[in-house]
């Protein structure tokens, strides 16, 4: 523990790989049970569901940016050999989580009676139900905080294996539970009973972990001077931490108000599927958190340029294909998938969808710099300006288009976020523009848009084929890009990075 952090392939490549099969398994858990979950609950209780995820994830601004100030921090006094430094700093967050985690707890519980009377579409069947679900759901706020600020121990002495072993299991419950409890005959609240359960149980292991790798932390040992020191880096995080999801979900509140409960499950479904791929753009954002902080202390800017630029590189080779194939077969997909009806309604939304999530993932990359190199203030003023431009183009959107007008709105803005974000990048950190085509990044994005012109051409062309026979002609072009991308855009340090991966145990 008193080895400073290294940044090293084999290091950054471990990292990824066990937070990519981390956040990657629930996934596949999440694809294979979303059908079962609608049909058990039906679309108007799998929609409060959905609604039920938002509040959560939203009401985590509470944390106030001091999950990720842990590990920043902590990663800092390791580093420095300070590990005395390391109670403290942890106990002090924590400290704070439980307080505002229990404000966060009576705000939820306060507003509920509100939210699904007035605020939510929701029908007057399901009303007790729903106020019974945001109730649970409240208790789970003080559980999640404090979660955070254990795994940001383990996070910032690289311990991305411990982190996993735990968020496996537990993620996955998350989907599996829903069918426990149809299968016991639970309603909603039960089923969400059930999730609380497992959360709380993720923390008590959180917490035992840190301990025996922390011995130090068996005493408590908190100090209020430090609260200025986690809250200059937290308070912007926080800022973020609270706009950011009003940028994500304000689009399924406006269509649970506007429109319907049903119109809503047609929307969450793509949505929740598609943004699942954010598990490779995140697995790589949570491994270069600690990179960038270490490069940006010592200041060798011409290092983390060159991580910067591989990074986004990175990305469009792995997620660019997997959009492309979600576009050109939208409908084949949900049909299997889901249904019918929701292939009818869902088809256009998907599309929009998997583009925003390439666009989206790419801007991970600038984010992550941005904080994990001192400034989250950029990131956060740009969630501040696009907030009050957002909330009117969905409300339009959403009453003009329905839920495509919603997904449309929904992807421009990250578009928007994404550009902001690379210029600042560019001009805070001076990055030469030269990095992006010496690391290969512009050449493989230049490939990528000659893939997705040619697949879509030739679909048109041989649109009444078989299904059969358009995955066959797309996959062997797929092939060629594979090919010509290990040929020409991955250099001897990428393909060194790929074999340290495939050799990893």
């Amino acid at each position: 523990m008193n080895k400073p952090l290294e940044i090293k392939g084999s290091i950054l490549a471990r990292n990824t790989l066990f937070n990519l099969i981390g956040q990657g398994l629930p996934l596949v858990v999440a694809i294979v049970t979303m059908p079962l979950i609608i049909q058990g609950l039906g679309t108007e209780r799998f929609g409060l569901l959905a609604l039920a995820w938002v509040v959560l994830g939203y009401f985590v601004i509470f944390d106030l940016g001091l999950g990720r100030a842990t590990t920043k921090f902590v990663a800092e006094a390791l580093g420095k050999g300070e590990e005395e430094q390391v109670p403290r700093l942890v106990w002090t967050a924590v400290t704070i989580q439980v307080f505002f985690g229990l404000l966060g707890a009576i705000v939820l519980a306060s507003i509920t009676p509100l939210l699904v009377e007035r605020i939510l579409n929701i029908p007057p069947a399901l009303i007790k139900e729903a106020k019974d679900t945001f109730y649970l759901l409240s208790l789970s706020i003080p559980v999640v905080l404090v979660s955070s600020s254990f795994r940001g121990v383990l996070e910032a002495i690289q311990r991305f294996d411990l982190v996993n072993i735990v968020r496996v299991p537990s993620s996955t419950l998350t989907f599996l539970l829903p069918l426990v409890g149809l299968f016991l005959g639970f309603n909603l609240p039960g089923i969400v009973s059930l999730i609380l359960a497992v959360r709380l149980t993720e923390l008590t292991v959180f917490v035992v972990m840190s301990i025996r790798i922390a011995p130090r932390l068996k005493r408590y040992s908190s100090s209020f001077a430090l609260l200025s020191r986690l809250f200059s880096f937290g308070g912007w995080m926080m800022v973020s931490s609270i706009v950011g999801p009003i940028l994500v979900h304000l689009d399924r509140f406006l269509i649970a108000s506007l429109m319907s409960m049903a119109a809503l499950a047609y929307y969450s479904a793509p949505y929740e599927a598609v943004t699942r791929l954010w598990v490779i753009s995140t697995s790589l954002a949570m491994t270069l958190f600690p990179a960038f902080s270490s490069l940006e202390g010592v200041r060798d800017r011409q290092k983390l340029g060159i991580l910067f630029a591989r990074a986004v590189k990175y990305i469009l080779l792995v997620i660019g294909p997997i959009v492309l194939i979600i576009g050109l077969f939208a409908e084949d997909i949900l049909q299997a998938w889901l249904g019918a009806d929701f292939a009818v309604k869902s088809t256009v939304v998907l599309q929009v969808f998997a583009l925003g999530v390439l666009i989206s993932s790419l801007a991970w990359i600038p984010c992550v710099l941005l904080q994990g190199a001192g400034r989250p203030d950029i990131p956060a003023k740009f969630h501040l300006l696009q907030l009050p431009l957002y909330i009117g183009i969905v409300w339009f959107s959403v009453n003009q288009w329905g839920i495509a007008g919603a997904a449309w709105a929904w992807t421009c803005r990250v578009a928007l976020e994404a550009v902001l974000l690379f210029g600042a990048s560019f001009k805070v950190y001076r990055l030469a523009p030269r990095l992006l085509v010496d690391n290969g990044t512009i050449l493989t994005g230049f490939a990528l848009t000659v893939l997705a012109s040619t697949v879509y051409g030739l679909k048109i062309l041989v649109g009444d084929s078989s299904l059969a026979a358009q995955v066959l002609l797309v996959s062997g072009l797929f092939c060629l890009f594979a090919w010509f991308s290990w040929m020409n855009i991955l250099d001897t340090s990428d393909k060194e990075m790929i074999f340290k991966v495939v050799k990893l145990r």
